[in-house]
């Protein structure tokens, strides 16, 4: 091994790309399929011509080596269930029948069967659906996806890699399936399993695959003794297989730790490795090791998951460093890049300025491409690209958009007490039972209504100035209006205006402060159809004018009922943003919650009771390391009661949180002090509730009844059933009843459906505990 020769041998290769398209291709092709007005056919072309554009994008950018397996109908952990068989006994009949609608009743649930749980992708905003898996399970390999998008990309003359999600990782992100006792562990099914995997991969050798990758990220996290004796063990096994492609084991979104040596000492060709953020702990950590004496490494210095310029120079020093400690070196991103956007070039209202900083998909994979040639061929060959690129990060670091001095001061006067509710929770408690007067199991929803294409419309028509401002306030409060009526008529107890103005629960805040900036086409895959526009976070924030106060007081007006006010908190803010990589994360945070506080504390003065405060980001931001955690919960926590903590004690202050694991953060969720939490239950059978109870949590609970990412519609008995077993856990004072998160991507017809199930399950059951 010579540094030399590593050098010589570099190539640029990436993890994944987008799925969707330029246009949202694919998003409209399956919505279209599941209304019946797109045939089965016509959305596999469209997947195939998707797939196809891809490949030739990376080609072009300099990709050499392109991947494949990576695109997806809707998820890839999904197809990874397809591949080895493990569909869940309830949805067999469907596959069986049909397996495209099979597919789809698994991800979103058909009317009488429920789909598969969803939460997020380790610490990003992208949500798979969790394999249900059981001392009953038996894998069967199913190839055919994986061999035919290698086919494809083959025939098209592409260096073709097929990504398996690994299967120690899949093992680890799957649950008991219903039934199975709560402690089963999936992870033993592994003997089970590698069987399966070996079919999967002498089949690709057999179409024609040289490296085949699989993903195992969940090694970068905290792992027991015999998880990693397990990863040993399966990797013996698999590099053993003697009717294999060469194998790539893959990891990202941190430091490998404990699992380095494990995986450099296994009989696999390569590792691929993340050297951005934390997980440049990686750099040191196998230089410990020895190295890959012998192996192919694929780099990832490139950053994956947020949309700042790579620093070149910087990252070719740490491929320097890279080319003394394996065989080859290859250049990446740190992951797959289905976490960006796919062009900034698109990006035509952006600031010029703030346009040199931006490197979306297509960017990065040409970053990639530079680096593998720089360090190929030397620096001196990409002399013009790197004093462009230090041009570039200097306008950042000088510009005045990204400080402003009375944002810090404002900071930096913070104390301990500006972030502490003046009264303690039963006090408080007291206060807002006496100034609502609610009923037992008190019925809300988390905050949208559906978002038709009557309103889709009208701010289209704003956009383009079809309408003006006048004539879209006057629909937005006609819109209002109606969800006003309708709640009061369905009987819920504390209403919503419905949020027919908001784009979505970040953007609609981060367009009315200062320091963010919006995109038009910057679309990131947040689950299935569902894409989301992250908005940019490019300077310091601040409020300039109140954001949601002439809303609620339009709402409120028309009802005698409460009406919450409705925030998007600072976590979320942060997550469901591009941050900045310039100020630590906390700082940052402090600013979106001192801009929120006074939100906050302006709802309260136009007389809101209730203000809700949302952050189903907090879990899903939870570092992936234990020793990790700390810190960020502390300014997480922090900044939350920061922004909710300037009210009177008789209001009262909820927030929300949705799809993600909720044991591992139930002491932050106690130190947020929210009067009132609404989770996600739903899916997950209602095991929140007793999580709760067992961490003797003090405060009122709404644990969600019915799955909006579901188009089925709940009946009246089973919403009975969920809070039952919510009742068993949580005394009916403290039990709220709601769905498991807001109604925007639902029809009305299911909406009011639902919602009648809802009420009248809440309804029940006080006749019951009154009786």
């Amino acid at each position: 091994m010579t540094t030399k020769s590593a050098a010589a041998a570099t190539r640029a290769t990436v993890h994944g790309y987008p799925r969707q398209g330029r246009n949202r291709e694919l998003k409209k092709a399956i919505e279209g399929y599941w209304k019946g007005a797109v045939t089965a056919q016509a959305l596999l072309a469209t997947a195939a011509d998707l797939r196809r554009g891809n490949w030739q994008q990376l080609a072009d950018s300099g990709i050499e080596e392109v991947p494949t397996g990576d695109f997806s109908l809707y998820d890839h952990v999904l197809d990874t269930t397809v591949a080895v068989g493990a569909i869940p006994l309830r949805h067999r009949a469907a596959v069986d029948a049909d397996p495209l609608d099979g597919y789809f009743a698994m991800a979103r649930g058909t009317q009488d069967v429920a789909p598969l749980e969803m939460t997020k992708w380790f610490d990003t905003n992208y949500h798979y659906l969790v394999p249900e898996l059981g001392p009953d399970t038996v894998f069967t390999a199913d190839s055919a996806k994986a061999v035919g998008e290698l086919t494809e990309a083959l025939a098209l003359g592409h260096d073709a890699r097929p990504v398996l999600v690994g299967p120690v990782t899949y093992l680890l992100l799957a649950k008991p399936a219903p039934g199975v006792a709560a402690d089963f562990e999936p992870i033993t099914l592994l003997d089970r399993l590698l069987p399966v995997y070996a079919e999967l991969l002498a089949a690709l050798k057999a179409a024609g695959a040289r490296w085949v990758q699989l993903d195992e990220p969940a090694l970068v996290q905290d792992r027991t003794p015999a998880e990693l004796n397990t990863a040993a063990r399966a990797y013996r096994e698999l590099g053993a297989l003697t009717d294999r492609p060469k194998l790539l084991v893959a990891s990202y979104f941190d430091r490998l730790g404990e699992a380095l040596p494990i995986l450099a000492k296994a009989p696999v060709e390569g590792l691929a490795l993340d050297f951005t953020g934390p997980a440049a702990a990686n750099l040191d950590d196998l230089a410990a090791v020895g190295g890959l004496p012998g192996k192919r490494l694929v780099a990832g210095v490139v950053d994956g998951r947020n949309i700042w310029i790579n620093n070149l120079e910087r990252s070719l020093a740490t491929l320097a460093t890279l080319l003394g400690l394996a065989d080859r070196v290859d250049v990446a991103p740190s992951s797959s890049l289905l976490h960006v956007p796919i062009d900034a070039t698109t990006e035509r209202d952006i600031d010029p300025q703030i346009a040199r900083w931006l490197a979306f998909a297509k960017q990065k994979a040409a970053e990639t491409a530079l680096l593998a040639r720089g360090l190929r061929e030397g620096t001196g060959a990409i002399t013009a690209d790197l004093a462009a690129n230090r041009a570039d990060l200097a306008s950042r670091a000088t510009s005045p958009i990204t400080r402003a001095p009375a944002v810090r001061d404002r900071v930096a006067a913070v104390t301990g007490a500006d972030a502490r509710r003046a009264q303690p929770y039963p006090v408080r408690a007291e206060a807002q039972r006496a100034r609502l007067g609610l009923p037992l199991l008190p019925t809300t929803t988390i905050g949208s209504f559906p978002q038709t294409t009557e309103l889709r419309v009208a701010r289209a028509d704003l956009t383009a100035g079809r309408i003006d401002s006048a004539a879209y306030r006057e629909r937005m409060e006609a819109e209002v209006r109606e969800v006003i009526a309708y709640q009061e008529k369905a009987g819920l107890d504390v209403l919503v205006h419905g949020e027919p103005e908001r784009n979505d629960m970040v953007q609609y805040f981060a367009e009315q402060l200062t320091g963010y900036l919006a995109t038009r086409h910057g679309w990131v895959q947040s689950y299935g159809t569902r894409y989301v526009r992250p908005p940019v976070l490019a300077g310091d924030i601040s409020r300039p004018h109140p954001m949601t106060v002439d809303w609620f007081r339009y709402a409120q007006d028309l009802t005698d009922r409460p009406v919450k006010g409705m925030l998007t908190g600072p976590v979320t803010m942060l997550a469901w943003s591009f941050v900045r990589d310039d100020q630590p994360l906390g700082d940052t945070a402090r600013q979106v919650a001192l801009a929120l506080r006074d939100e906050v504390t302006d709802l309260e003065a136009a007389g809101a009771a209730v203000v809700q405060v949302d952050e189903p980001a907090l879990r899903e931001t939870l570092p992936l390391r234990a020793a990790d955690r700390p810190a960020y919960l502390d300014w997480a926590t922090e900044s939350f009661r920061l922004a909710t903590s300037g009210v009177r004690a008789d209001t009262q202050i909820h927030t929300h949180m949705c799809y993600a694991e909720f044991g591992a953060i139930m002491t932050a969720i106690d130190e947020l002090d929210a009067d009132v939490i609404s989770l996600e239950a739903t899916r997950s059978h209602m095991e929140v509730a007793g999580e709760l109870a067992a961490a003797g949590y003090p405060r009122e609970v709404g644990p969600g009844v019915w799955d909006i990412h579901s188009p089925r519609v709940p009946s009246t008995d089973e919403a009975v059933e969920l809070l039952r077993a919510g009742l068993a856990a949580i005394p009916a004072e403290r039990l709220w009843v709601n769905p498991d998160c807001g109604l925007k991507t639902r029809g009305w017809t299911e909406t009011r459906a639902s919602l009648d199930s809802l009420v009248g399950a809440a309804r029940r059951l006080r006749e019951e505990l009154a009786g």
